[in-house]
Order: C-alpha cells, then sequence, then structure tokens
C-alpha cells in the first residue's frame, strides 16, 4: 500500500504512525522539497531553507510534531514551530512567510488516538501525487546530514496566530455586527483563533467545544457531531452556529432554529454573493459528483456553472488551479476560496457566511432559501466486487432507475477507492423515493458483484 493517503500520511499514532516514520519521512521531504533550482538559489542568495510546522491539540501531535521537526533540523532546514493552529493557518503561513515547505500534524475530522502528516509545498499548496512518489521514494535513500553551522535551527513562531488572525480579517467583505454567534470548535485547532477572529470581526461569540485535552478532539462536538450546537444555539437564542472539524478546514453551520446548513448550501449563498459583486471566476462553481442535485438547480437559476469533479477536495483544488476558479468545494464543508486561501479553510468559510448575513440583513435560513435540498440516499455494499460495477445488469438497473426518477433526481454509483465496497447514492424529490430506488440498486449490486 501506497504510504500517502487522499489527504497525506494518516494512521494510529504509535500504530503505524510512529516517532521513527515522521523522522524518516521529513528527512525525505527535506531530501525532496529541500533542493531544486529554487532552493538553489535561495542558497545562492544566502538564504537559508526554511519550513512552517505546525499541528492540532491531540496529544500524539506532541512527539510527532518533534520527531518531524527533528528530522527536518537534522537535514539543515530551519523550522518555525507555530504550535497549535489550523491546518488552513500552517498553508497560509507557508506562502506568507515565503518558506520552502511546510508539515501539518493532524487527523482532521478523525478521533484522538489517530494522527498525520500533511504536507504542503511553497504557496501553502498541496503536493501533487507525483512529488508525493518521490517523498516516498526518498525515504528509502541516502539522508541529508550537514554539520557545524549548517544543521538547521528550530524557533518558535510565536506571531504565526496573529498573522493568520490579521489574513482573515482583511478578507472580510463585511463585519459581523449585529450578530451572535455560537461556535462549535471541536475541541482542535480552531480553539484558540476562531472565538477571537469572529469577535473581532463584530460579532457577539458564544463558544462550545473548546477545551482541547489532547484527547477530546472530535469526541462528540464538531461538524460530524452537529447535535449539540444546534441545542447550543436553540438555548442562547443565537442568529446561527458554526462547527468546525479537528484541524478547521471545514465548516458547517445551523440557522437559529437549529436546521443544518451544509456545505452545498454554504456554497450556494456564497457563490451567489460572490458573483453579484463580480468575483466568482466565469461565474463558475466548482463541487463533486456527490453535491447535492438542488445546488445544480440552484446555480443554473443563478446563471452560475457547476463544474464537478471526483470526490475529494484535491480533486476539487486541482480544477480550480487548472481553470483559475475562485470557489470550489464538497458537501461536508471544505470550501476553498482561492483568492484567500489555497486549502480549505473552515474559519474564513464561517466568517464570510455571516458576513452575507450582516450585508443582506437576512437570516442564515433566508440565505439558504436560494437552494432546495433533494433527499440523498447512501447506502455502502459491502464484500463486492469493486472493480465490477460496469457489469451489464449492475448499469440496465442505473439507468432505469434513473429514467423512472426523470428530472425530479439523479443516480450515481462510484466504487470506493480503498475499500471492497460500492457505493450507491440515490436523490429524489422525496425521501422514500430515494430510500426505495437505492435499496434496490443496492440489492442488484451484491446479487451481481458478491465476492
Amino acid at each position: 500500500m501506497p504510504l500517502f493517503g487522499t489527504d497525506g500520511v494518516r494512521g494510529l499514532a504509535n500504530g503505524p504512525l510512529t516517532a521513527d516514520l515522521a523522522l524518516t519521512l521529513a528527512q525525505a521531504t527535506a531530501v525532496v522539497l529541500g533542493q531544486g533550482r529554487t532552493a538553489d538559489a535561495r542558497r545562492a542568495a544566502g538564504k537559508r531553507i526554511t519550513a512552517v510546522v505546525a499541528r492540532d491539540p491531540r496529544v500524539s501531535g506532541e512527539f510527532l510534531s518533534a520527531a518531524v521537526e527533528a528530522g527536518l533540523a537534522s537535514s539543515g532546514v530551519d523550522v518555525l514551530d507555530a504550535g497549535v493552529l489550523p491546518t488552513p493557518a500552517a498553508a497560509f503561513l507557508v506562502a506568507d512567510r515565503d518558506a520552502d515547505f511546510g508539515v501539518m500534524i493532524s487527523a482532521s475530522h478523525n478521533p484522538a488516538p489517530d494522527n498525520g502528516i500533511k504536507i504542503f509545498a511553497r504557496g501553502g499548496v498541496k503536493l501533487p501525487d507525483v512529488v508525493e512518489r518521490r517523498i516516498e521514494a526518498a525515504m528509502a535513500g541516502p539522508k541529508l546530514q550537514p554539520t557545524g553551522a549548517d544543521v538547521g535551527r528550530i524557533r518558535r513562531y510565536s506571531d504565526a496566530e496573529d498573522r493568520y488572525l490579521l489574513h482573515l480579517l482583511g478578507s472580510l467583505p463585511h463585519r459581523l455586527e449585529g450578530l451572535h454567534v455560537v461556535l462549535d470548535c471541536a475541541h482542535g485547532a480552531a480553539a484558540g483563533v476562531s472565538p477571537d477572529v469572529f469577535r473581532d470581526a463584530g460579532a457577539r461569540v458564544t463558544v462550545i467545544g473548546a477545551d482541547p485535552d489532547g484527547m477530546n478532539i472530535n469526541d462528540g462536538v464538531g461538524s460530524t457531531h452537529l447535535d449539540g450546537l444546534a441545542a447550543a444555539v436553540r438555548a442562547h437564542g443565537a442568529d446561527v452556529g458554526i462547527a468546525h472539524d479537528g484541524d478547521a478546514d471545514r465548516c458547517l453551520a445551523v440557522d437559529a432554529s437549529g436546521t443544518v446548513v451544509d456545505g452545498d448550501q454554504i456554497m450556494a449563498i456564497i457563490a451567489v454573493a460572490m458573483k453579484a459583486r463580480g468575483h466568482l471566476t466565469r461565474d463558475t462553481l466548482v463541487a463533486t459528483v456527490m453535491s447535492n442535485l438542488g445546488l445544480h438547480r440552484a446555480m443554473a437559476a443563478n446563471g452560475i456553472r457547476v463544474l464537478q469533479t471526483a470526490v475529494g477536495d484535491r480533486y476539487v483544488l486541482e480544477a480550480m488551479n487548472e481553470g483559475g476558479y475562485s470557489l470550489g468545494g464538497e458537501q461536508s464543508g471544505h470550501v476553498i476560496m482561492s483568492q484567500f486561501a489555497t486549502t480549505g479553510d473552515g474559519l474564513l468559510t464561517g466568517l464570510h457566511l455571516l458576513a452575507e448575513m450582516a450585508h443582506q440583513g437576512k437570516t442564515l435560513a433566508e440565505l439558504a432559501s436560494v437552494m432546495t435540498v433533494y433527499p440523498q440516499v447512501l447506502v455502502n455494499v459491502k464484500g463486492v466486487d469493486r472493480s465490477r460495477v460496469d457489469d451489464e445488469h449492475v448499469q440496465d438497473a442505473v439507468t432505469r432507475a434513473s429514467e423512472q426518477l426523470g428530472d425530479s433526481g439523479r443516480v450515481l454509483l462510484r466504487p470506493s477507492g480503498t475499500e471492497p465496497l460500492v457505493r450507491v447514492m440515490v436523490e429524489a424529490a422525496s425521501q422514500d423515493d430515494a430510500r426505495r430506488h437505492a435499496d434496490a440498486l443496492a440489492e442488484v449490486v451484491r446479487e451481481r458483484l458478491a465476492l
């Protein structure tokens, strides 16, 4: 199995993801990203190779970040230790500091025992597959072993949080006075900065999920557990709730009644606002094939094209970079605003969502009404041969279901990229219709593709 997955290296900390692996990975990263024409030019100009390192607050991040920093410094890389910060903050700081690359220690929305290592190239952008493969290959090769004054130094990046906060505030088209927001920081990386930036933007802030102890990250809180946020919004009479995940690259919301507003709805609101300001490049939104049919209908009604990609924020980013588009994201709450960020940023997204509420003087429910959410049913059919989804009988069943749904729904059948299962997704005008078609298709898949 390749070391890198869809979002860096991830696994059980001290299971497959050990301090030894983190150190070796850092040394290999220094070999690949610390060399080349750009690095040589910097050295010729008397500049040292520099990397930004940050982490989320899970306990294993302490030893893993120490191992990463040791591997980098032993390879002659100067390390700026930014401490506990969101993943998008790490990406921003790489660009802001003109560092050669950056490393984020986080397992995002996963539970505390897991952890991960994400690497950003110069400019704070995610690595392409080919570079990840080069780093993995370099782990078995010779390491850089400078001595004396050529070894790297490790220094605290003391103003990292302030730089990120000012960047977020500077992006806002409108202040947030008059809005009361409940923030759920998932006991994660957003706990230290998200409340401050929303207050500084003018909002009245109530905070939950902001007491990380190293083990409670994502534990019943955050963007994957919205019931507590909805209850808090209702209890405090707040206008809106914003939920981050463990590394704060996601944003989901709830309105004043506690109704969830997902990533598709958030993208719809922001896309319409950006188009009105002339900031939506070629009037195009980039979204994955899993985005709700209602998003497509809403965007068409507002003269906005939806460019579809495979599932995963990296594919959204690739399409945005290739086409120079300004907005994209996923239903899960990864929203990318390329004018201000190189990756999904839950704080940035939440701030701009509230800014639109303040600017238009509308509730979140009113803004979200731009899009009708079609009932969506997803069935994971396990224990099947995912390579045979083109089976004639399976495709015939998909065609029949699509014809029966007509313009009022759609069917998506796709194999998992990592497991022996096939995902069956059906959208329809009613929940009953979506469930009926999804269950019927799932049964055909079980029968035809059984292992």
